[in-house]
């Protein structure tokens, strides 16, 4: 497998946003993001074997494990077993995919983060894919203007009850325009900043 790093810090997104985690960063995406923010992980990255990044996360320490990229199903049959292999261990996964690959594969062991694509990114997602979120999981869009929230807002028509939404300001936008379209359209979503880039941390 296409390792491009493995870390720790806090978790900045997402349902687990807060808490101290391990992150798996895998190399190569399948997408090409306007405004993608971590670049360097689309491509390079150092070959590791299961066992050398098993071995790294339980160095690093901690309970709980965010395997992200680039676009880390990219990696197949054995990112499934390396998943399988953390699960049986006692670790908490939650898996962050671009939503254009099955991730149904790892939800008996992960919770999946789903970042849909709106119009700005300049690329889209298996919107077909939704459907298979549970409450365990969560939707996140990563939203530049106007014209994205209401994209996001008519697609979250069809996202599961129970699964969580949030609305994640690219970097540079006003929070303030995302937070007043989620207030005057009632929105069942939350809004969300990066916490790690809001505190200073990788």
């Amino acid at each position: 497998m296409m390792v491009n790093e493995i870390f720790r810090s806090i978790q900045g997104e997402g349902i687990n946003q807060g808490r101290p985690c391990t992150f798996i960063r895998f190399a190569g995406c399948n997408l090409d993001c306007s405004w993608c923010d971590t670049r360097r992980a689309r491509s390079g990255g150092r070959e590791m074997d299961r066992d050398a990044i098993l071995g790294r996360v339980r160095e690093l320490g901690g309970r709980y494990v965010c395997i992200t990229g680039g676009e880390p199903l990219m990696q197949g049959p054995p990112l499934l077993s390396l998943v399988q292999d953390l699960f049986s261990a006692g670790y908490a996964i939650d898996i962050e995919t671009n939503g254009t690959l099955d991730f149904s594969p790892y939800q008996p062991y992960a919770g999946i983060c789903m970042d849909v694509k709106c119009p700005s990114s300049g690329e889209k997602s298996n919107l077909a894919l939704l459907p298979l979120l549970s409450g365990r999981d969560a939707v996140k869009f990563v939203v530049s203007d106007l014209k994205d929230c209401e994209y996001a807002a008519g697609v979250m028509q069809t996202v599961p009850h129970g699964t969580q939404v949030f609305f994640s300001p690219v970097g540079g936008t006003d929070p303030l325009v995302v937070a007043r379209f989620l207030i005057r359209e009632d929105l069942p979503a939350r809004l969300q900043l990066q916490l790690h880039k809001v505190i200073g941390v990788s």
